[in-house]
């Protein structure tokens, strides 16, 4: 029996085929959001990597809410496919945490720059073949927890993002002179 042969029998051992199809099935879409959101482009002469996320998140007022929006659509294939809750609720907490940091101006997108949210959620699914486990209901209450957190920060992201671009025009609009 060749090693890869053991590698297949071994993860079939620890996953059942089904659980493997839905975690096949997303791995290319959380690898590439992954790449492009996170680690698109090196600092030339260093191994420091970044993508398009902390650079979005630059752009005033709707850049860290158009990034969390790009990486919640990836949640929802995740939960779409049957994935479990308590992995979803660790990649929406990562998603909620670059959001909430990534609002405070300059230091949210110096944090962006770091904390790499999309790439920390293609990890925990990569782990999740590796150690599946049964929901528990404190896993259901940090769920709910999670997800009502995200919902209030993007709400106030929004919020806070209109009223600037409604400031901005006002201030440019006729009239200002």
């Amino acid at each position: 029996m060749t090693n890869h042969e053991e590698a297949q029998e071994i993860e079939f051992e620890v996953l059942p085929p089904e659980e493997t199809q839905k975690r096949s099935d997303l791995e290319p879409l959380f690898r590439w959001l992954a790449v492009i959101m996170d680690n698109l482009l090196r600092v030339p002469g260093t191994q420091f990597r970044f993508g398009l996320d902390p650079l979005i998140g630059l752009v005033p007022g709707l850049g860290d809410t158009g990034s969390a929006i790009v990486s919640a659509m990836a949640l929802i294939a995740a939960a779409r496919r049957g994935l479990p809750k308590i992995l979803l609720a660790r990649m929406s907490l990562n998603i909620l945490i670059n959001e909430g940091v990534g609002i405070v101006p300059i230091v949210g997108d110096a944090f962006s720059f770091w904390f790499k949210s999309n790439a920390r959620n293609y990890e925990l699914l990569k782990k999740f073949s590796t150690a599946p486990r049964r929901s528990t209901a404190s896993d259901w209450a940090f769920v709910i927890f999670v997800l009502a957190a995200l919902v209030v920060i993007l709400a106030v992201s929004l919020a806070l993002s209109f009223w600037m671009l409604y400031s901005l025009a006002k201030l440019l609009g006729p009239g200002s002179a």
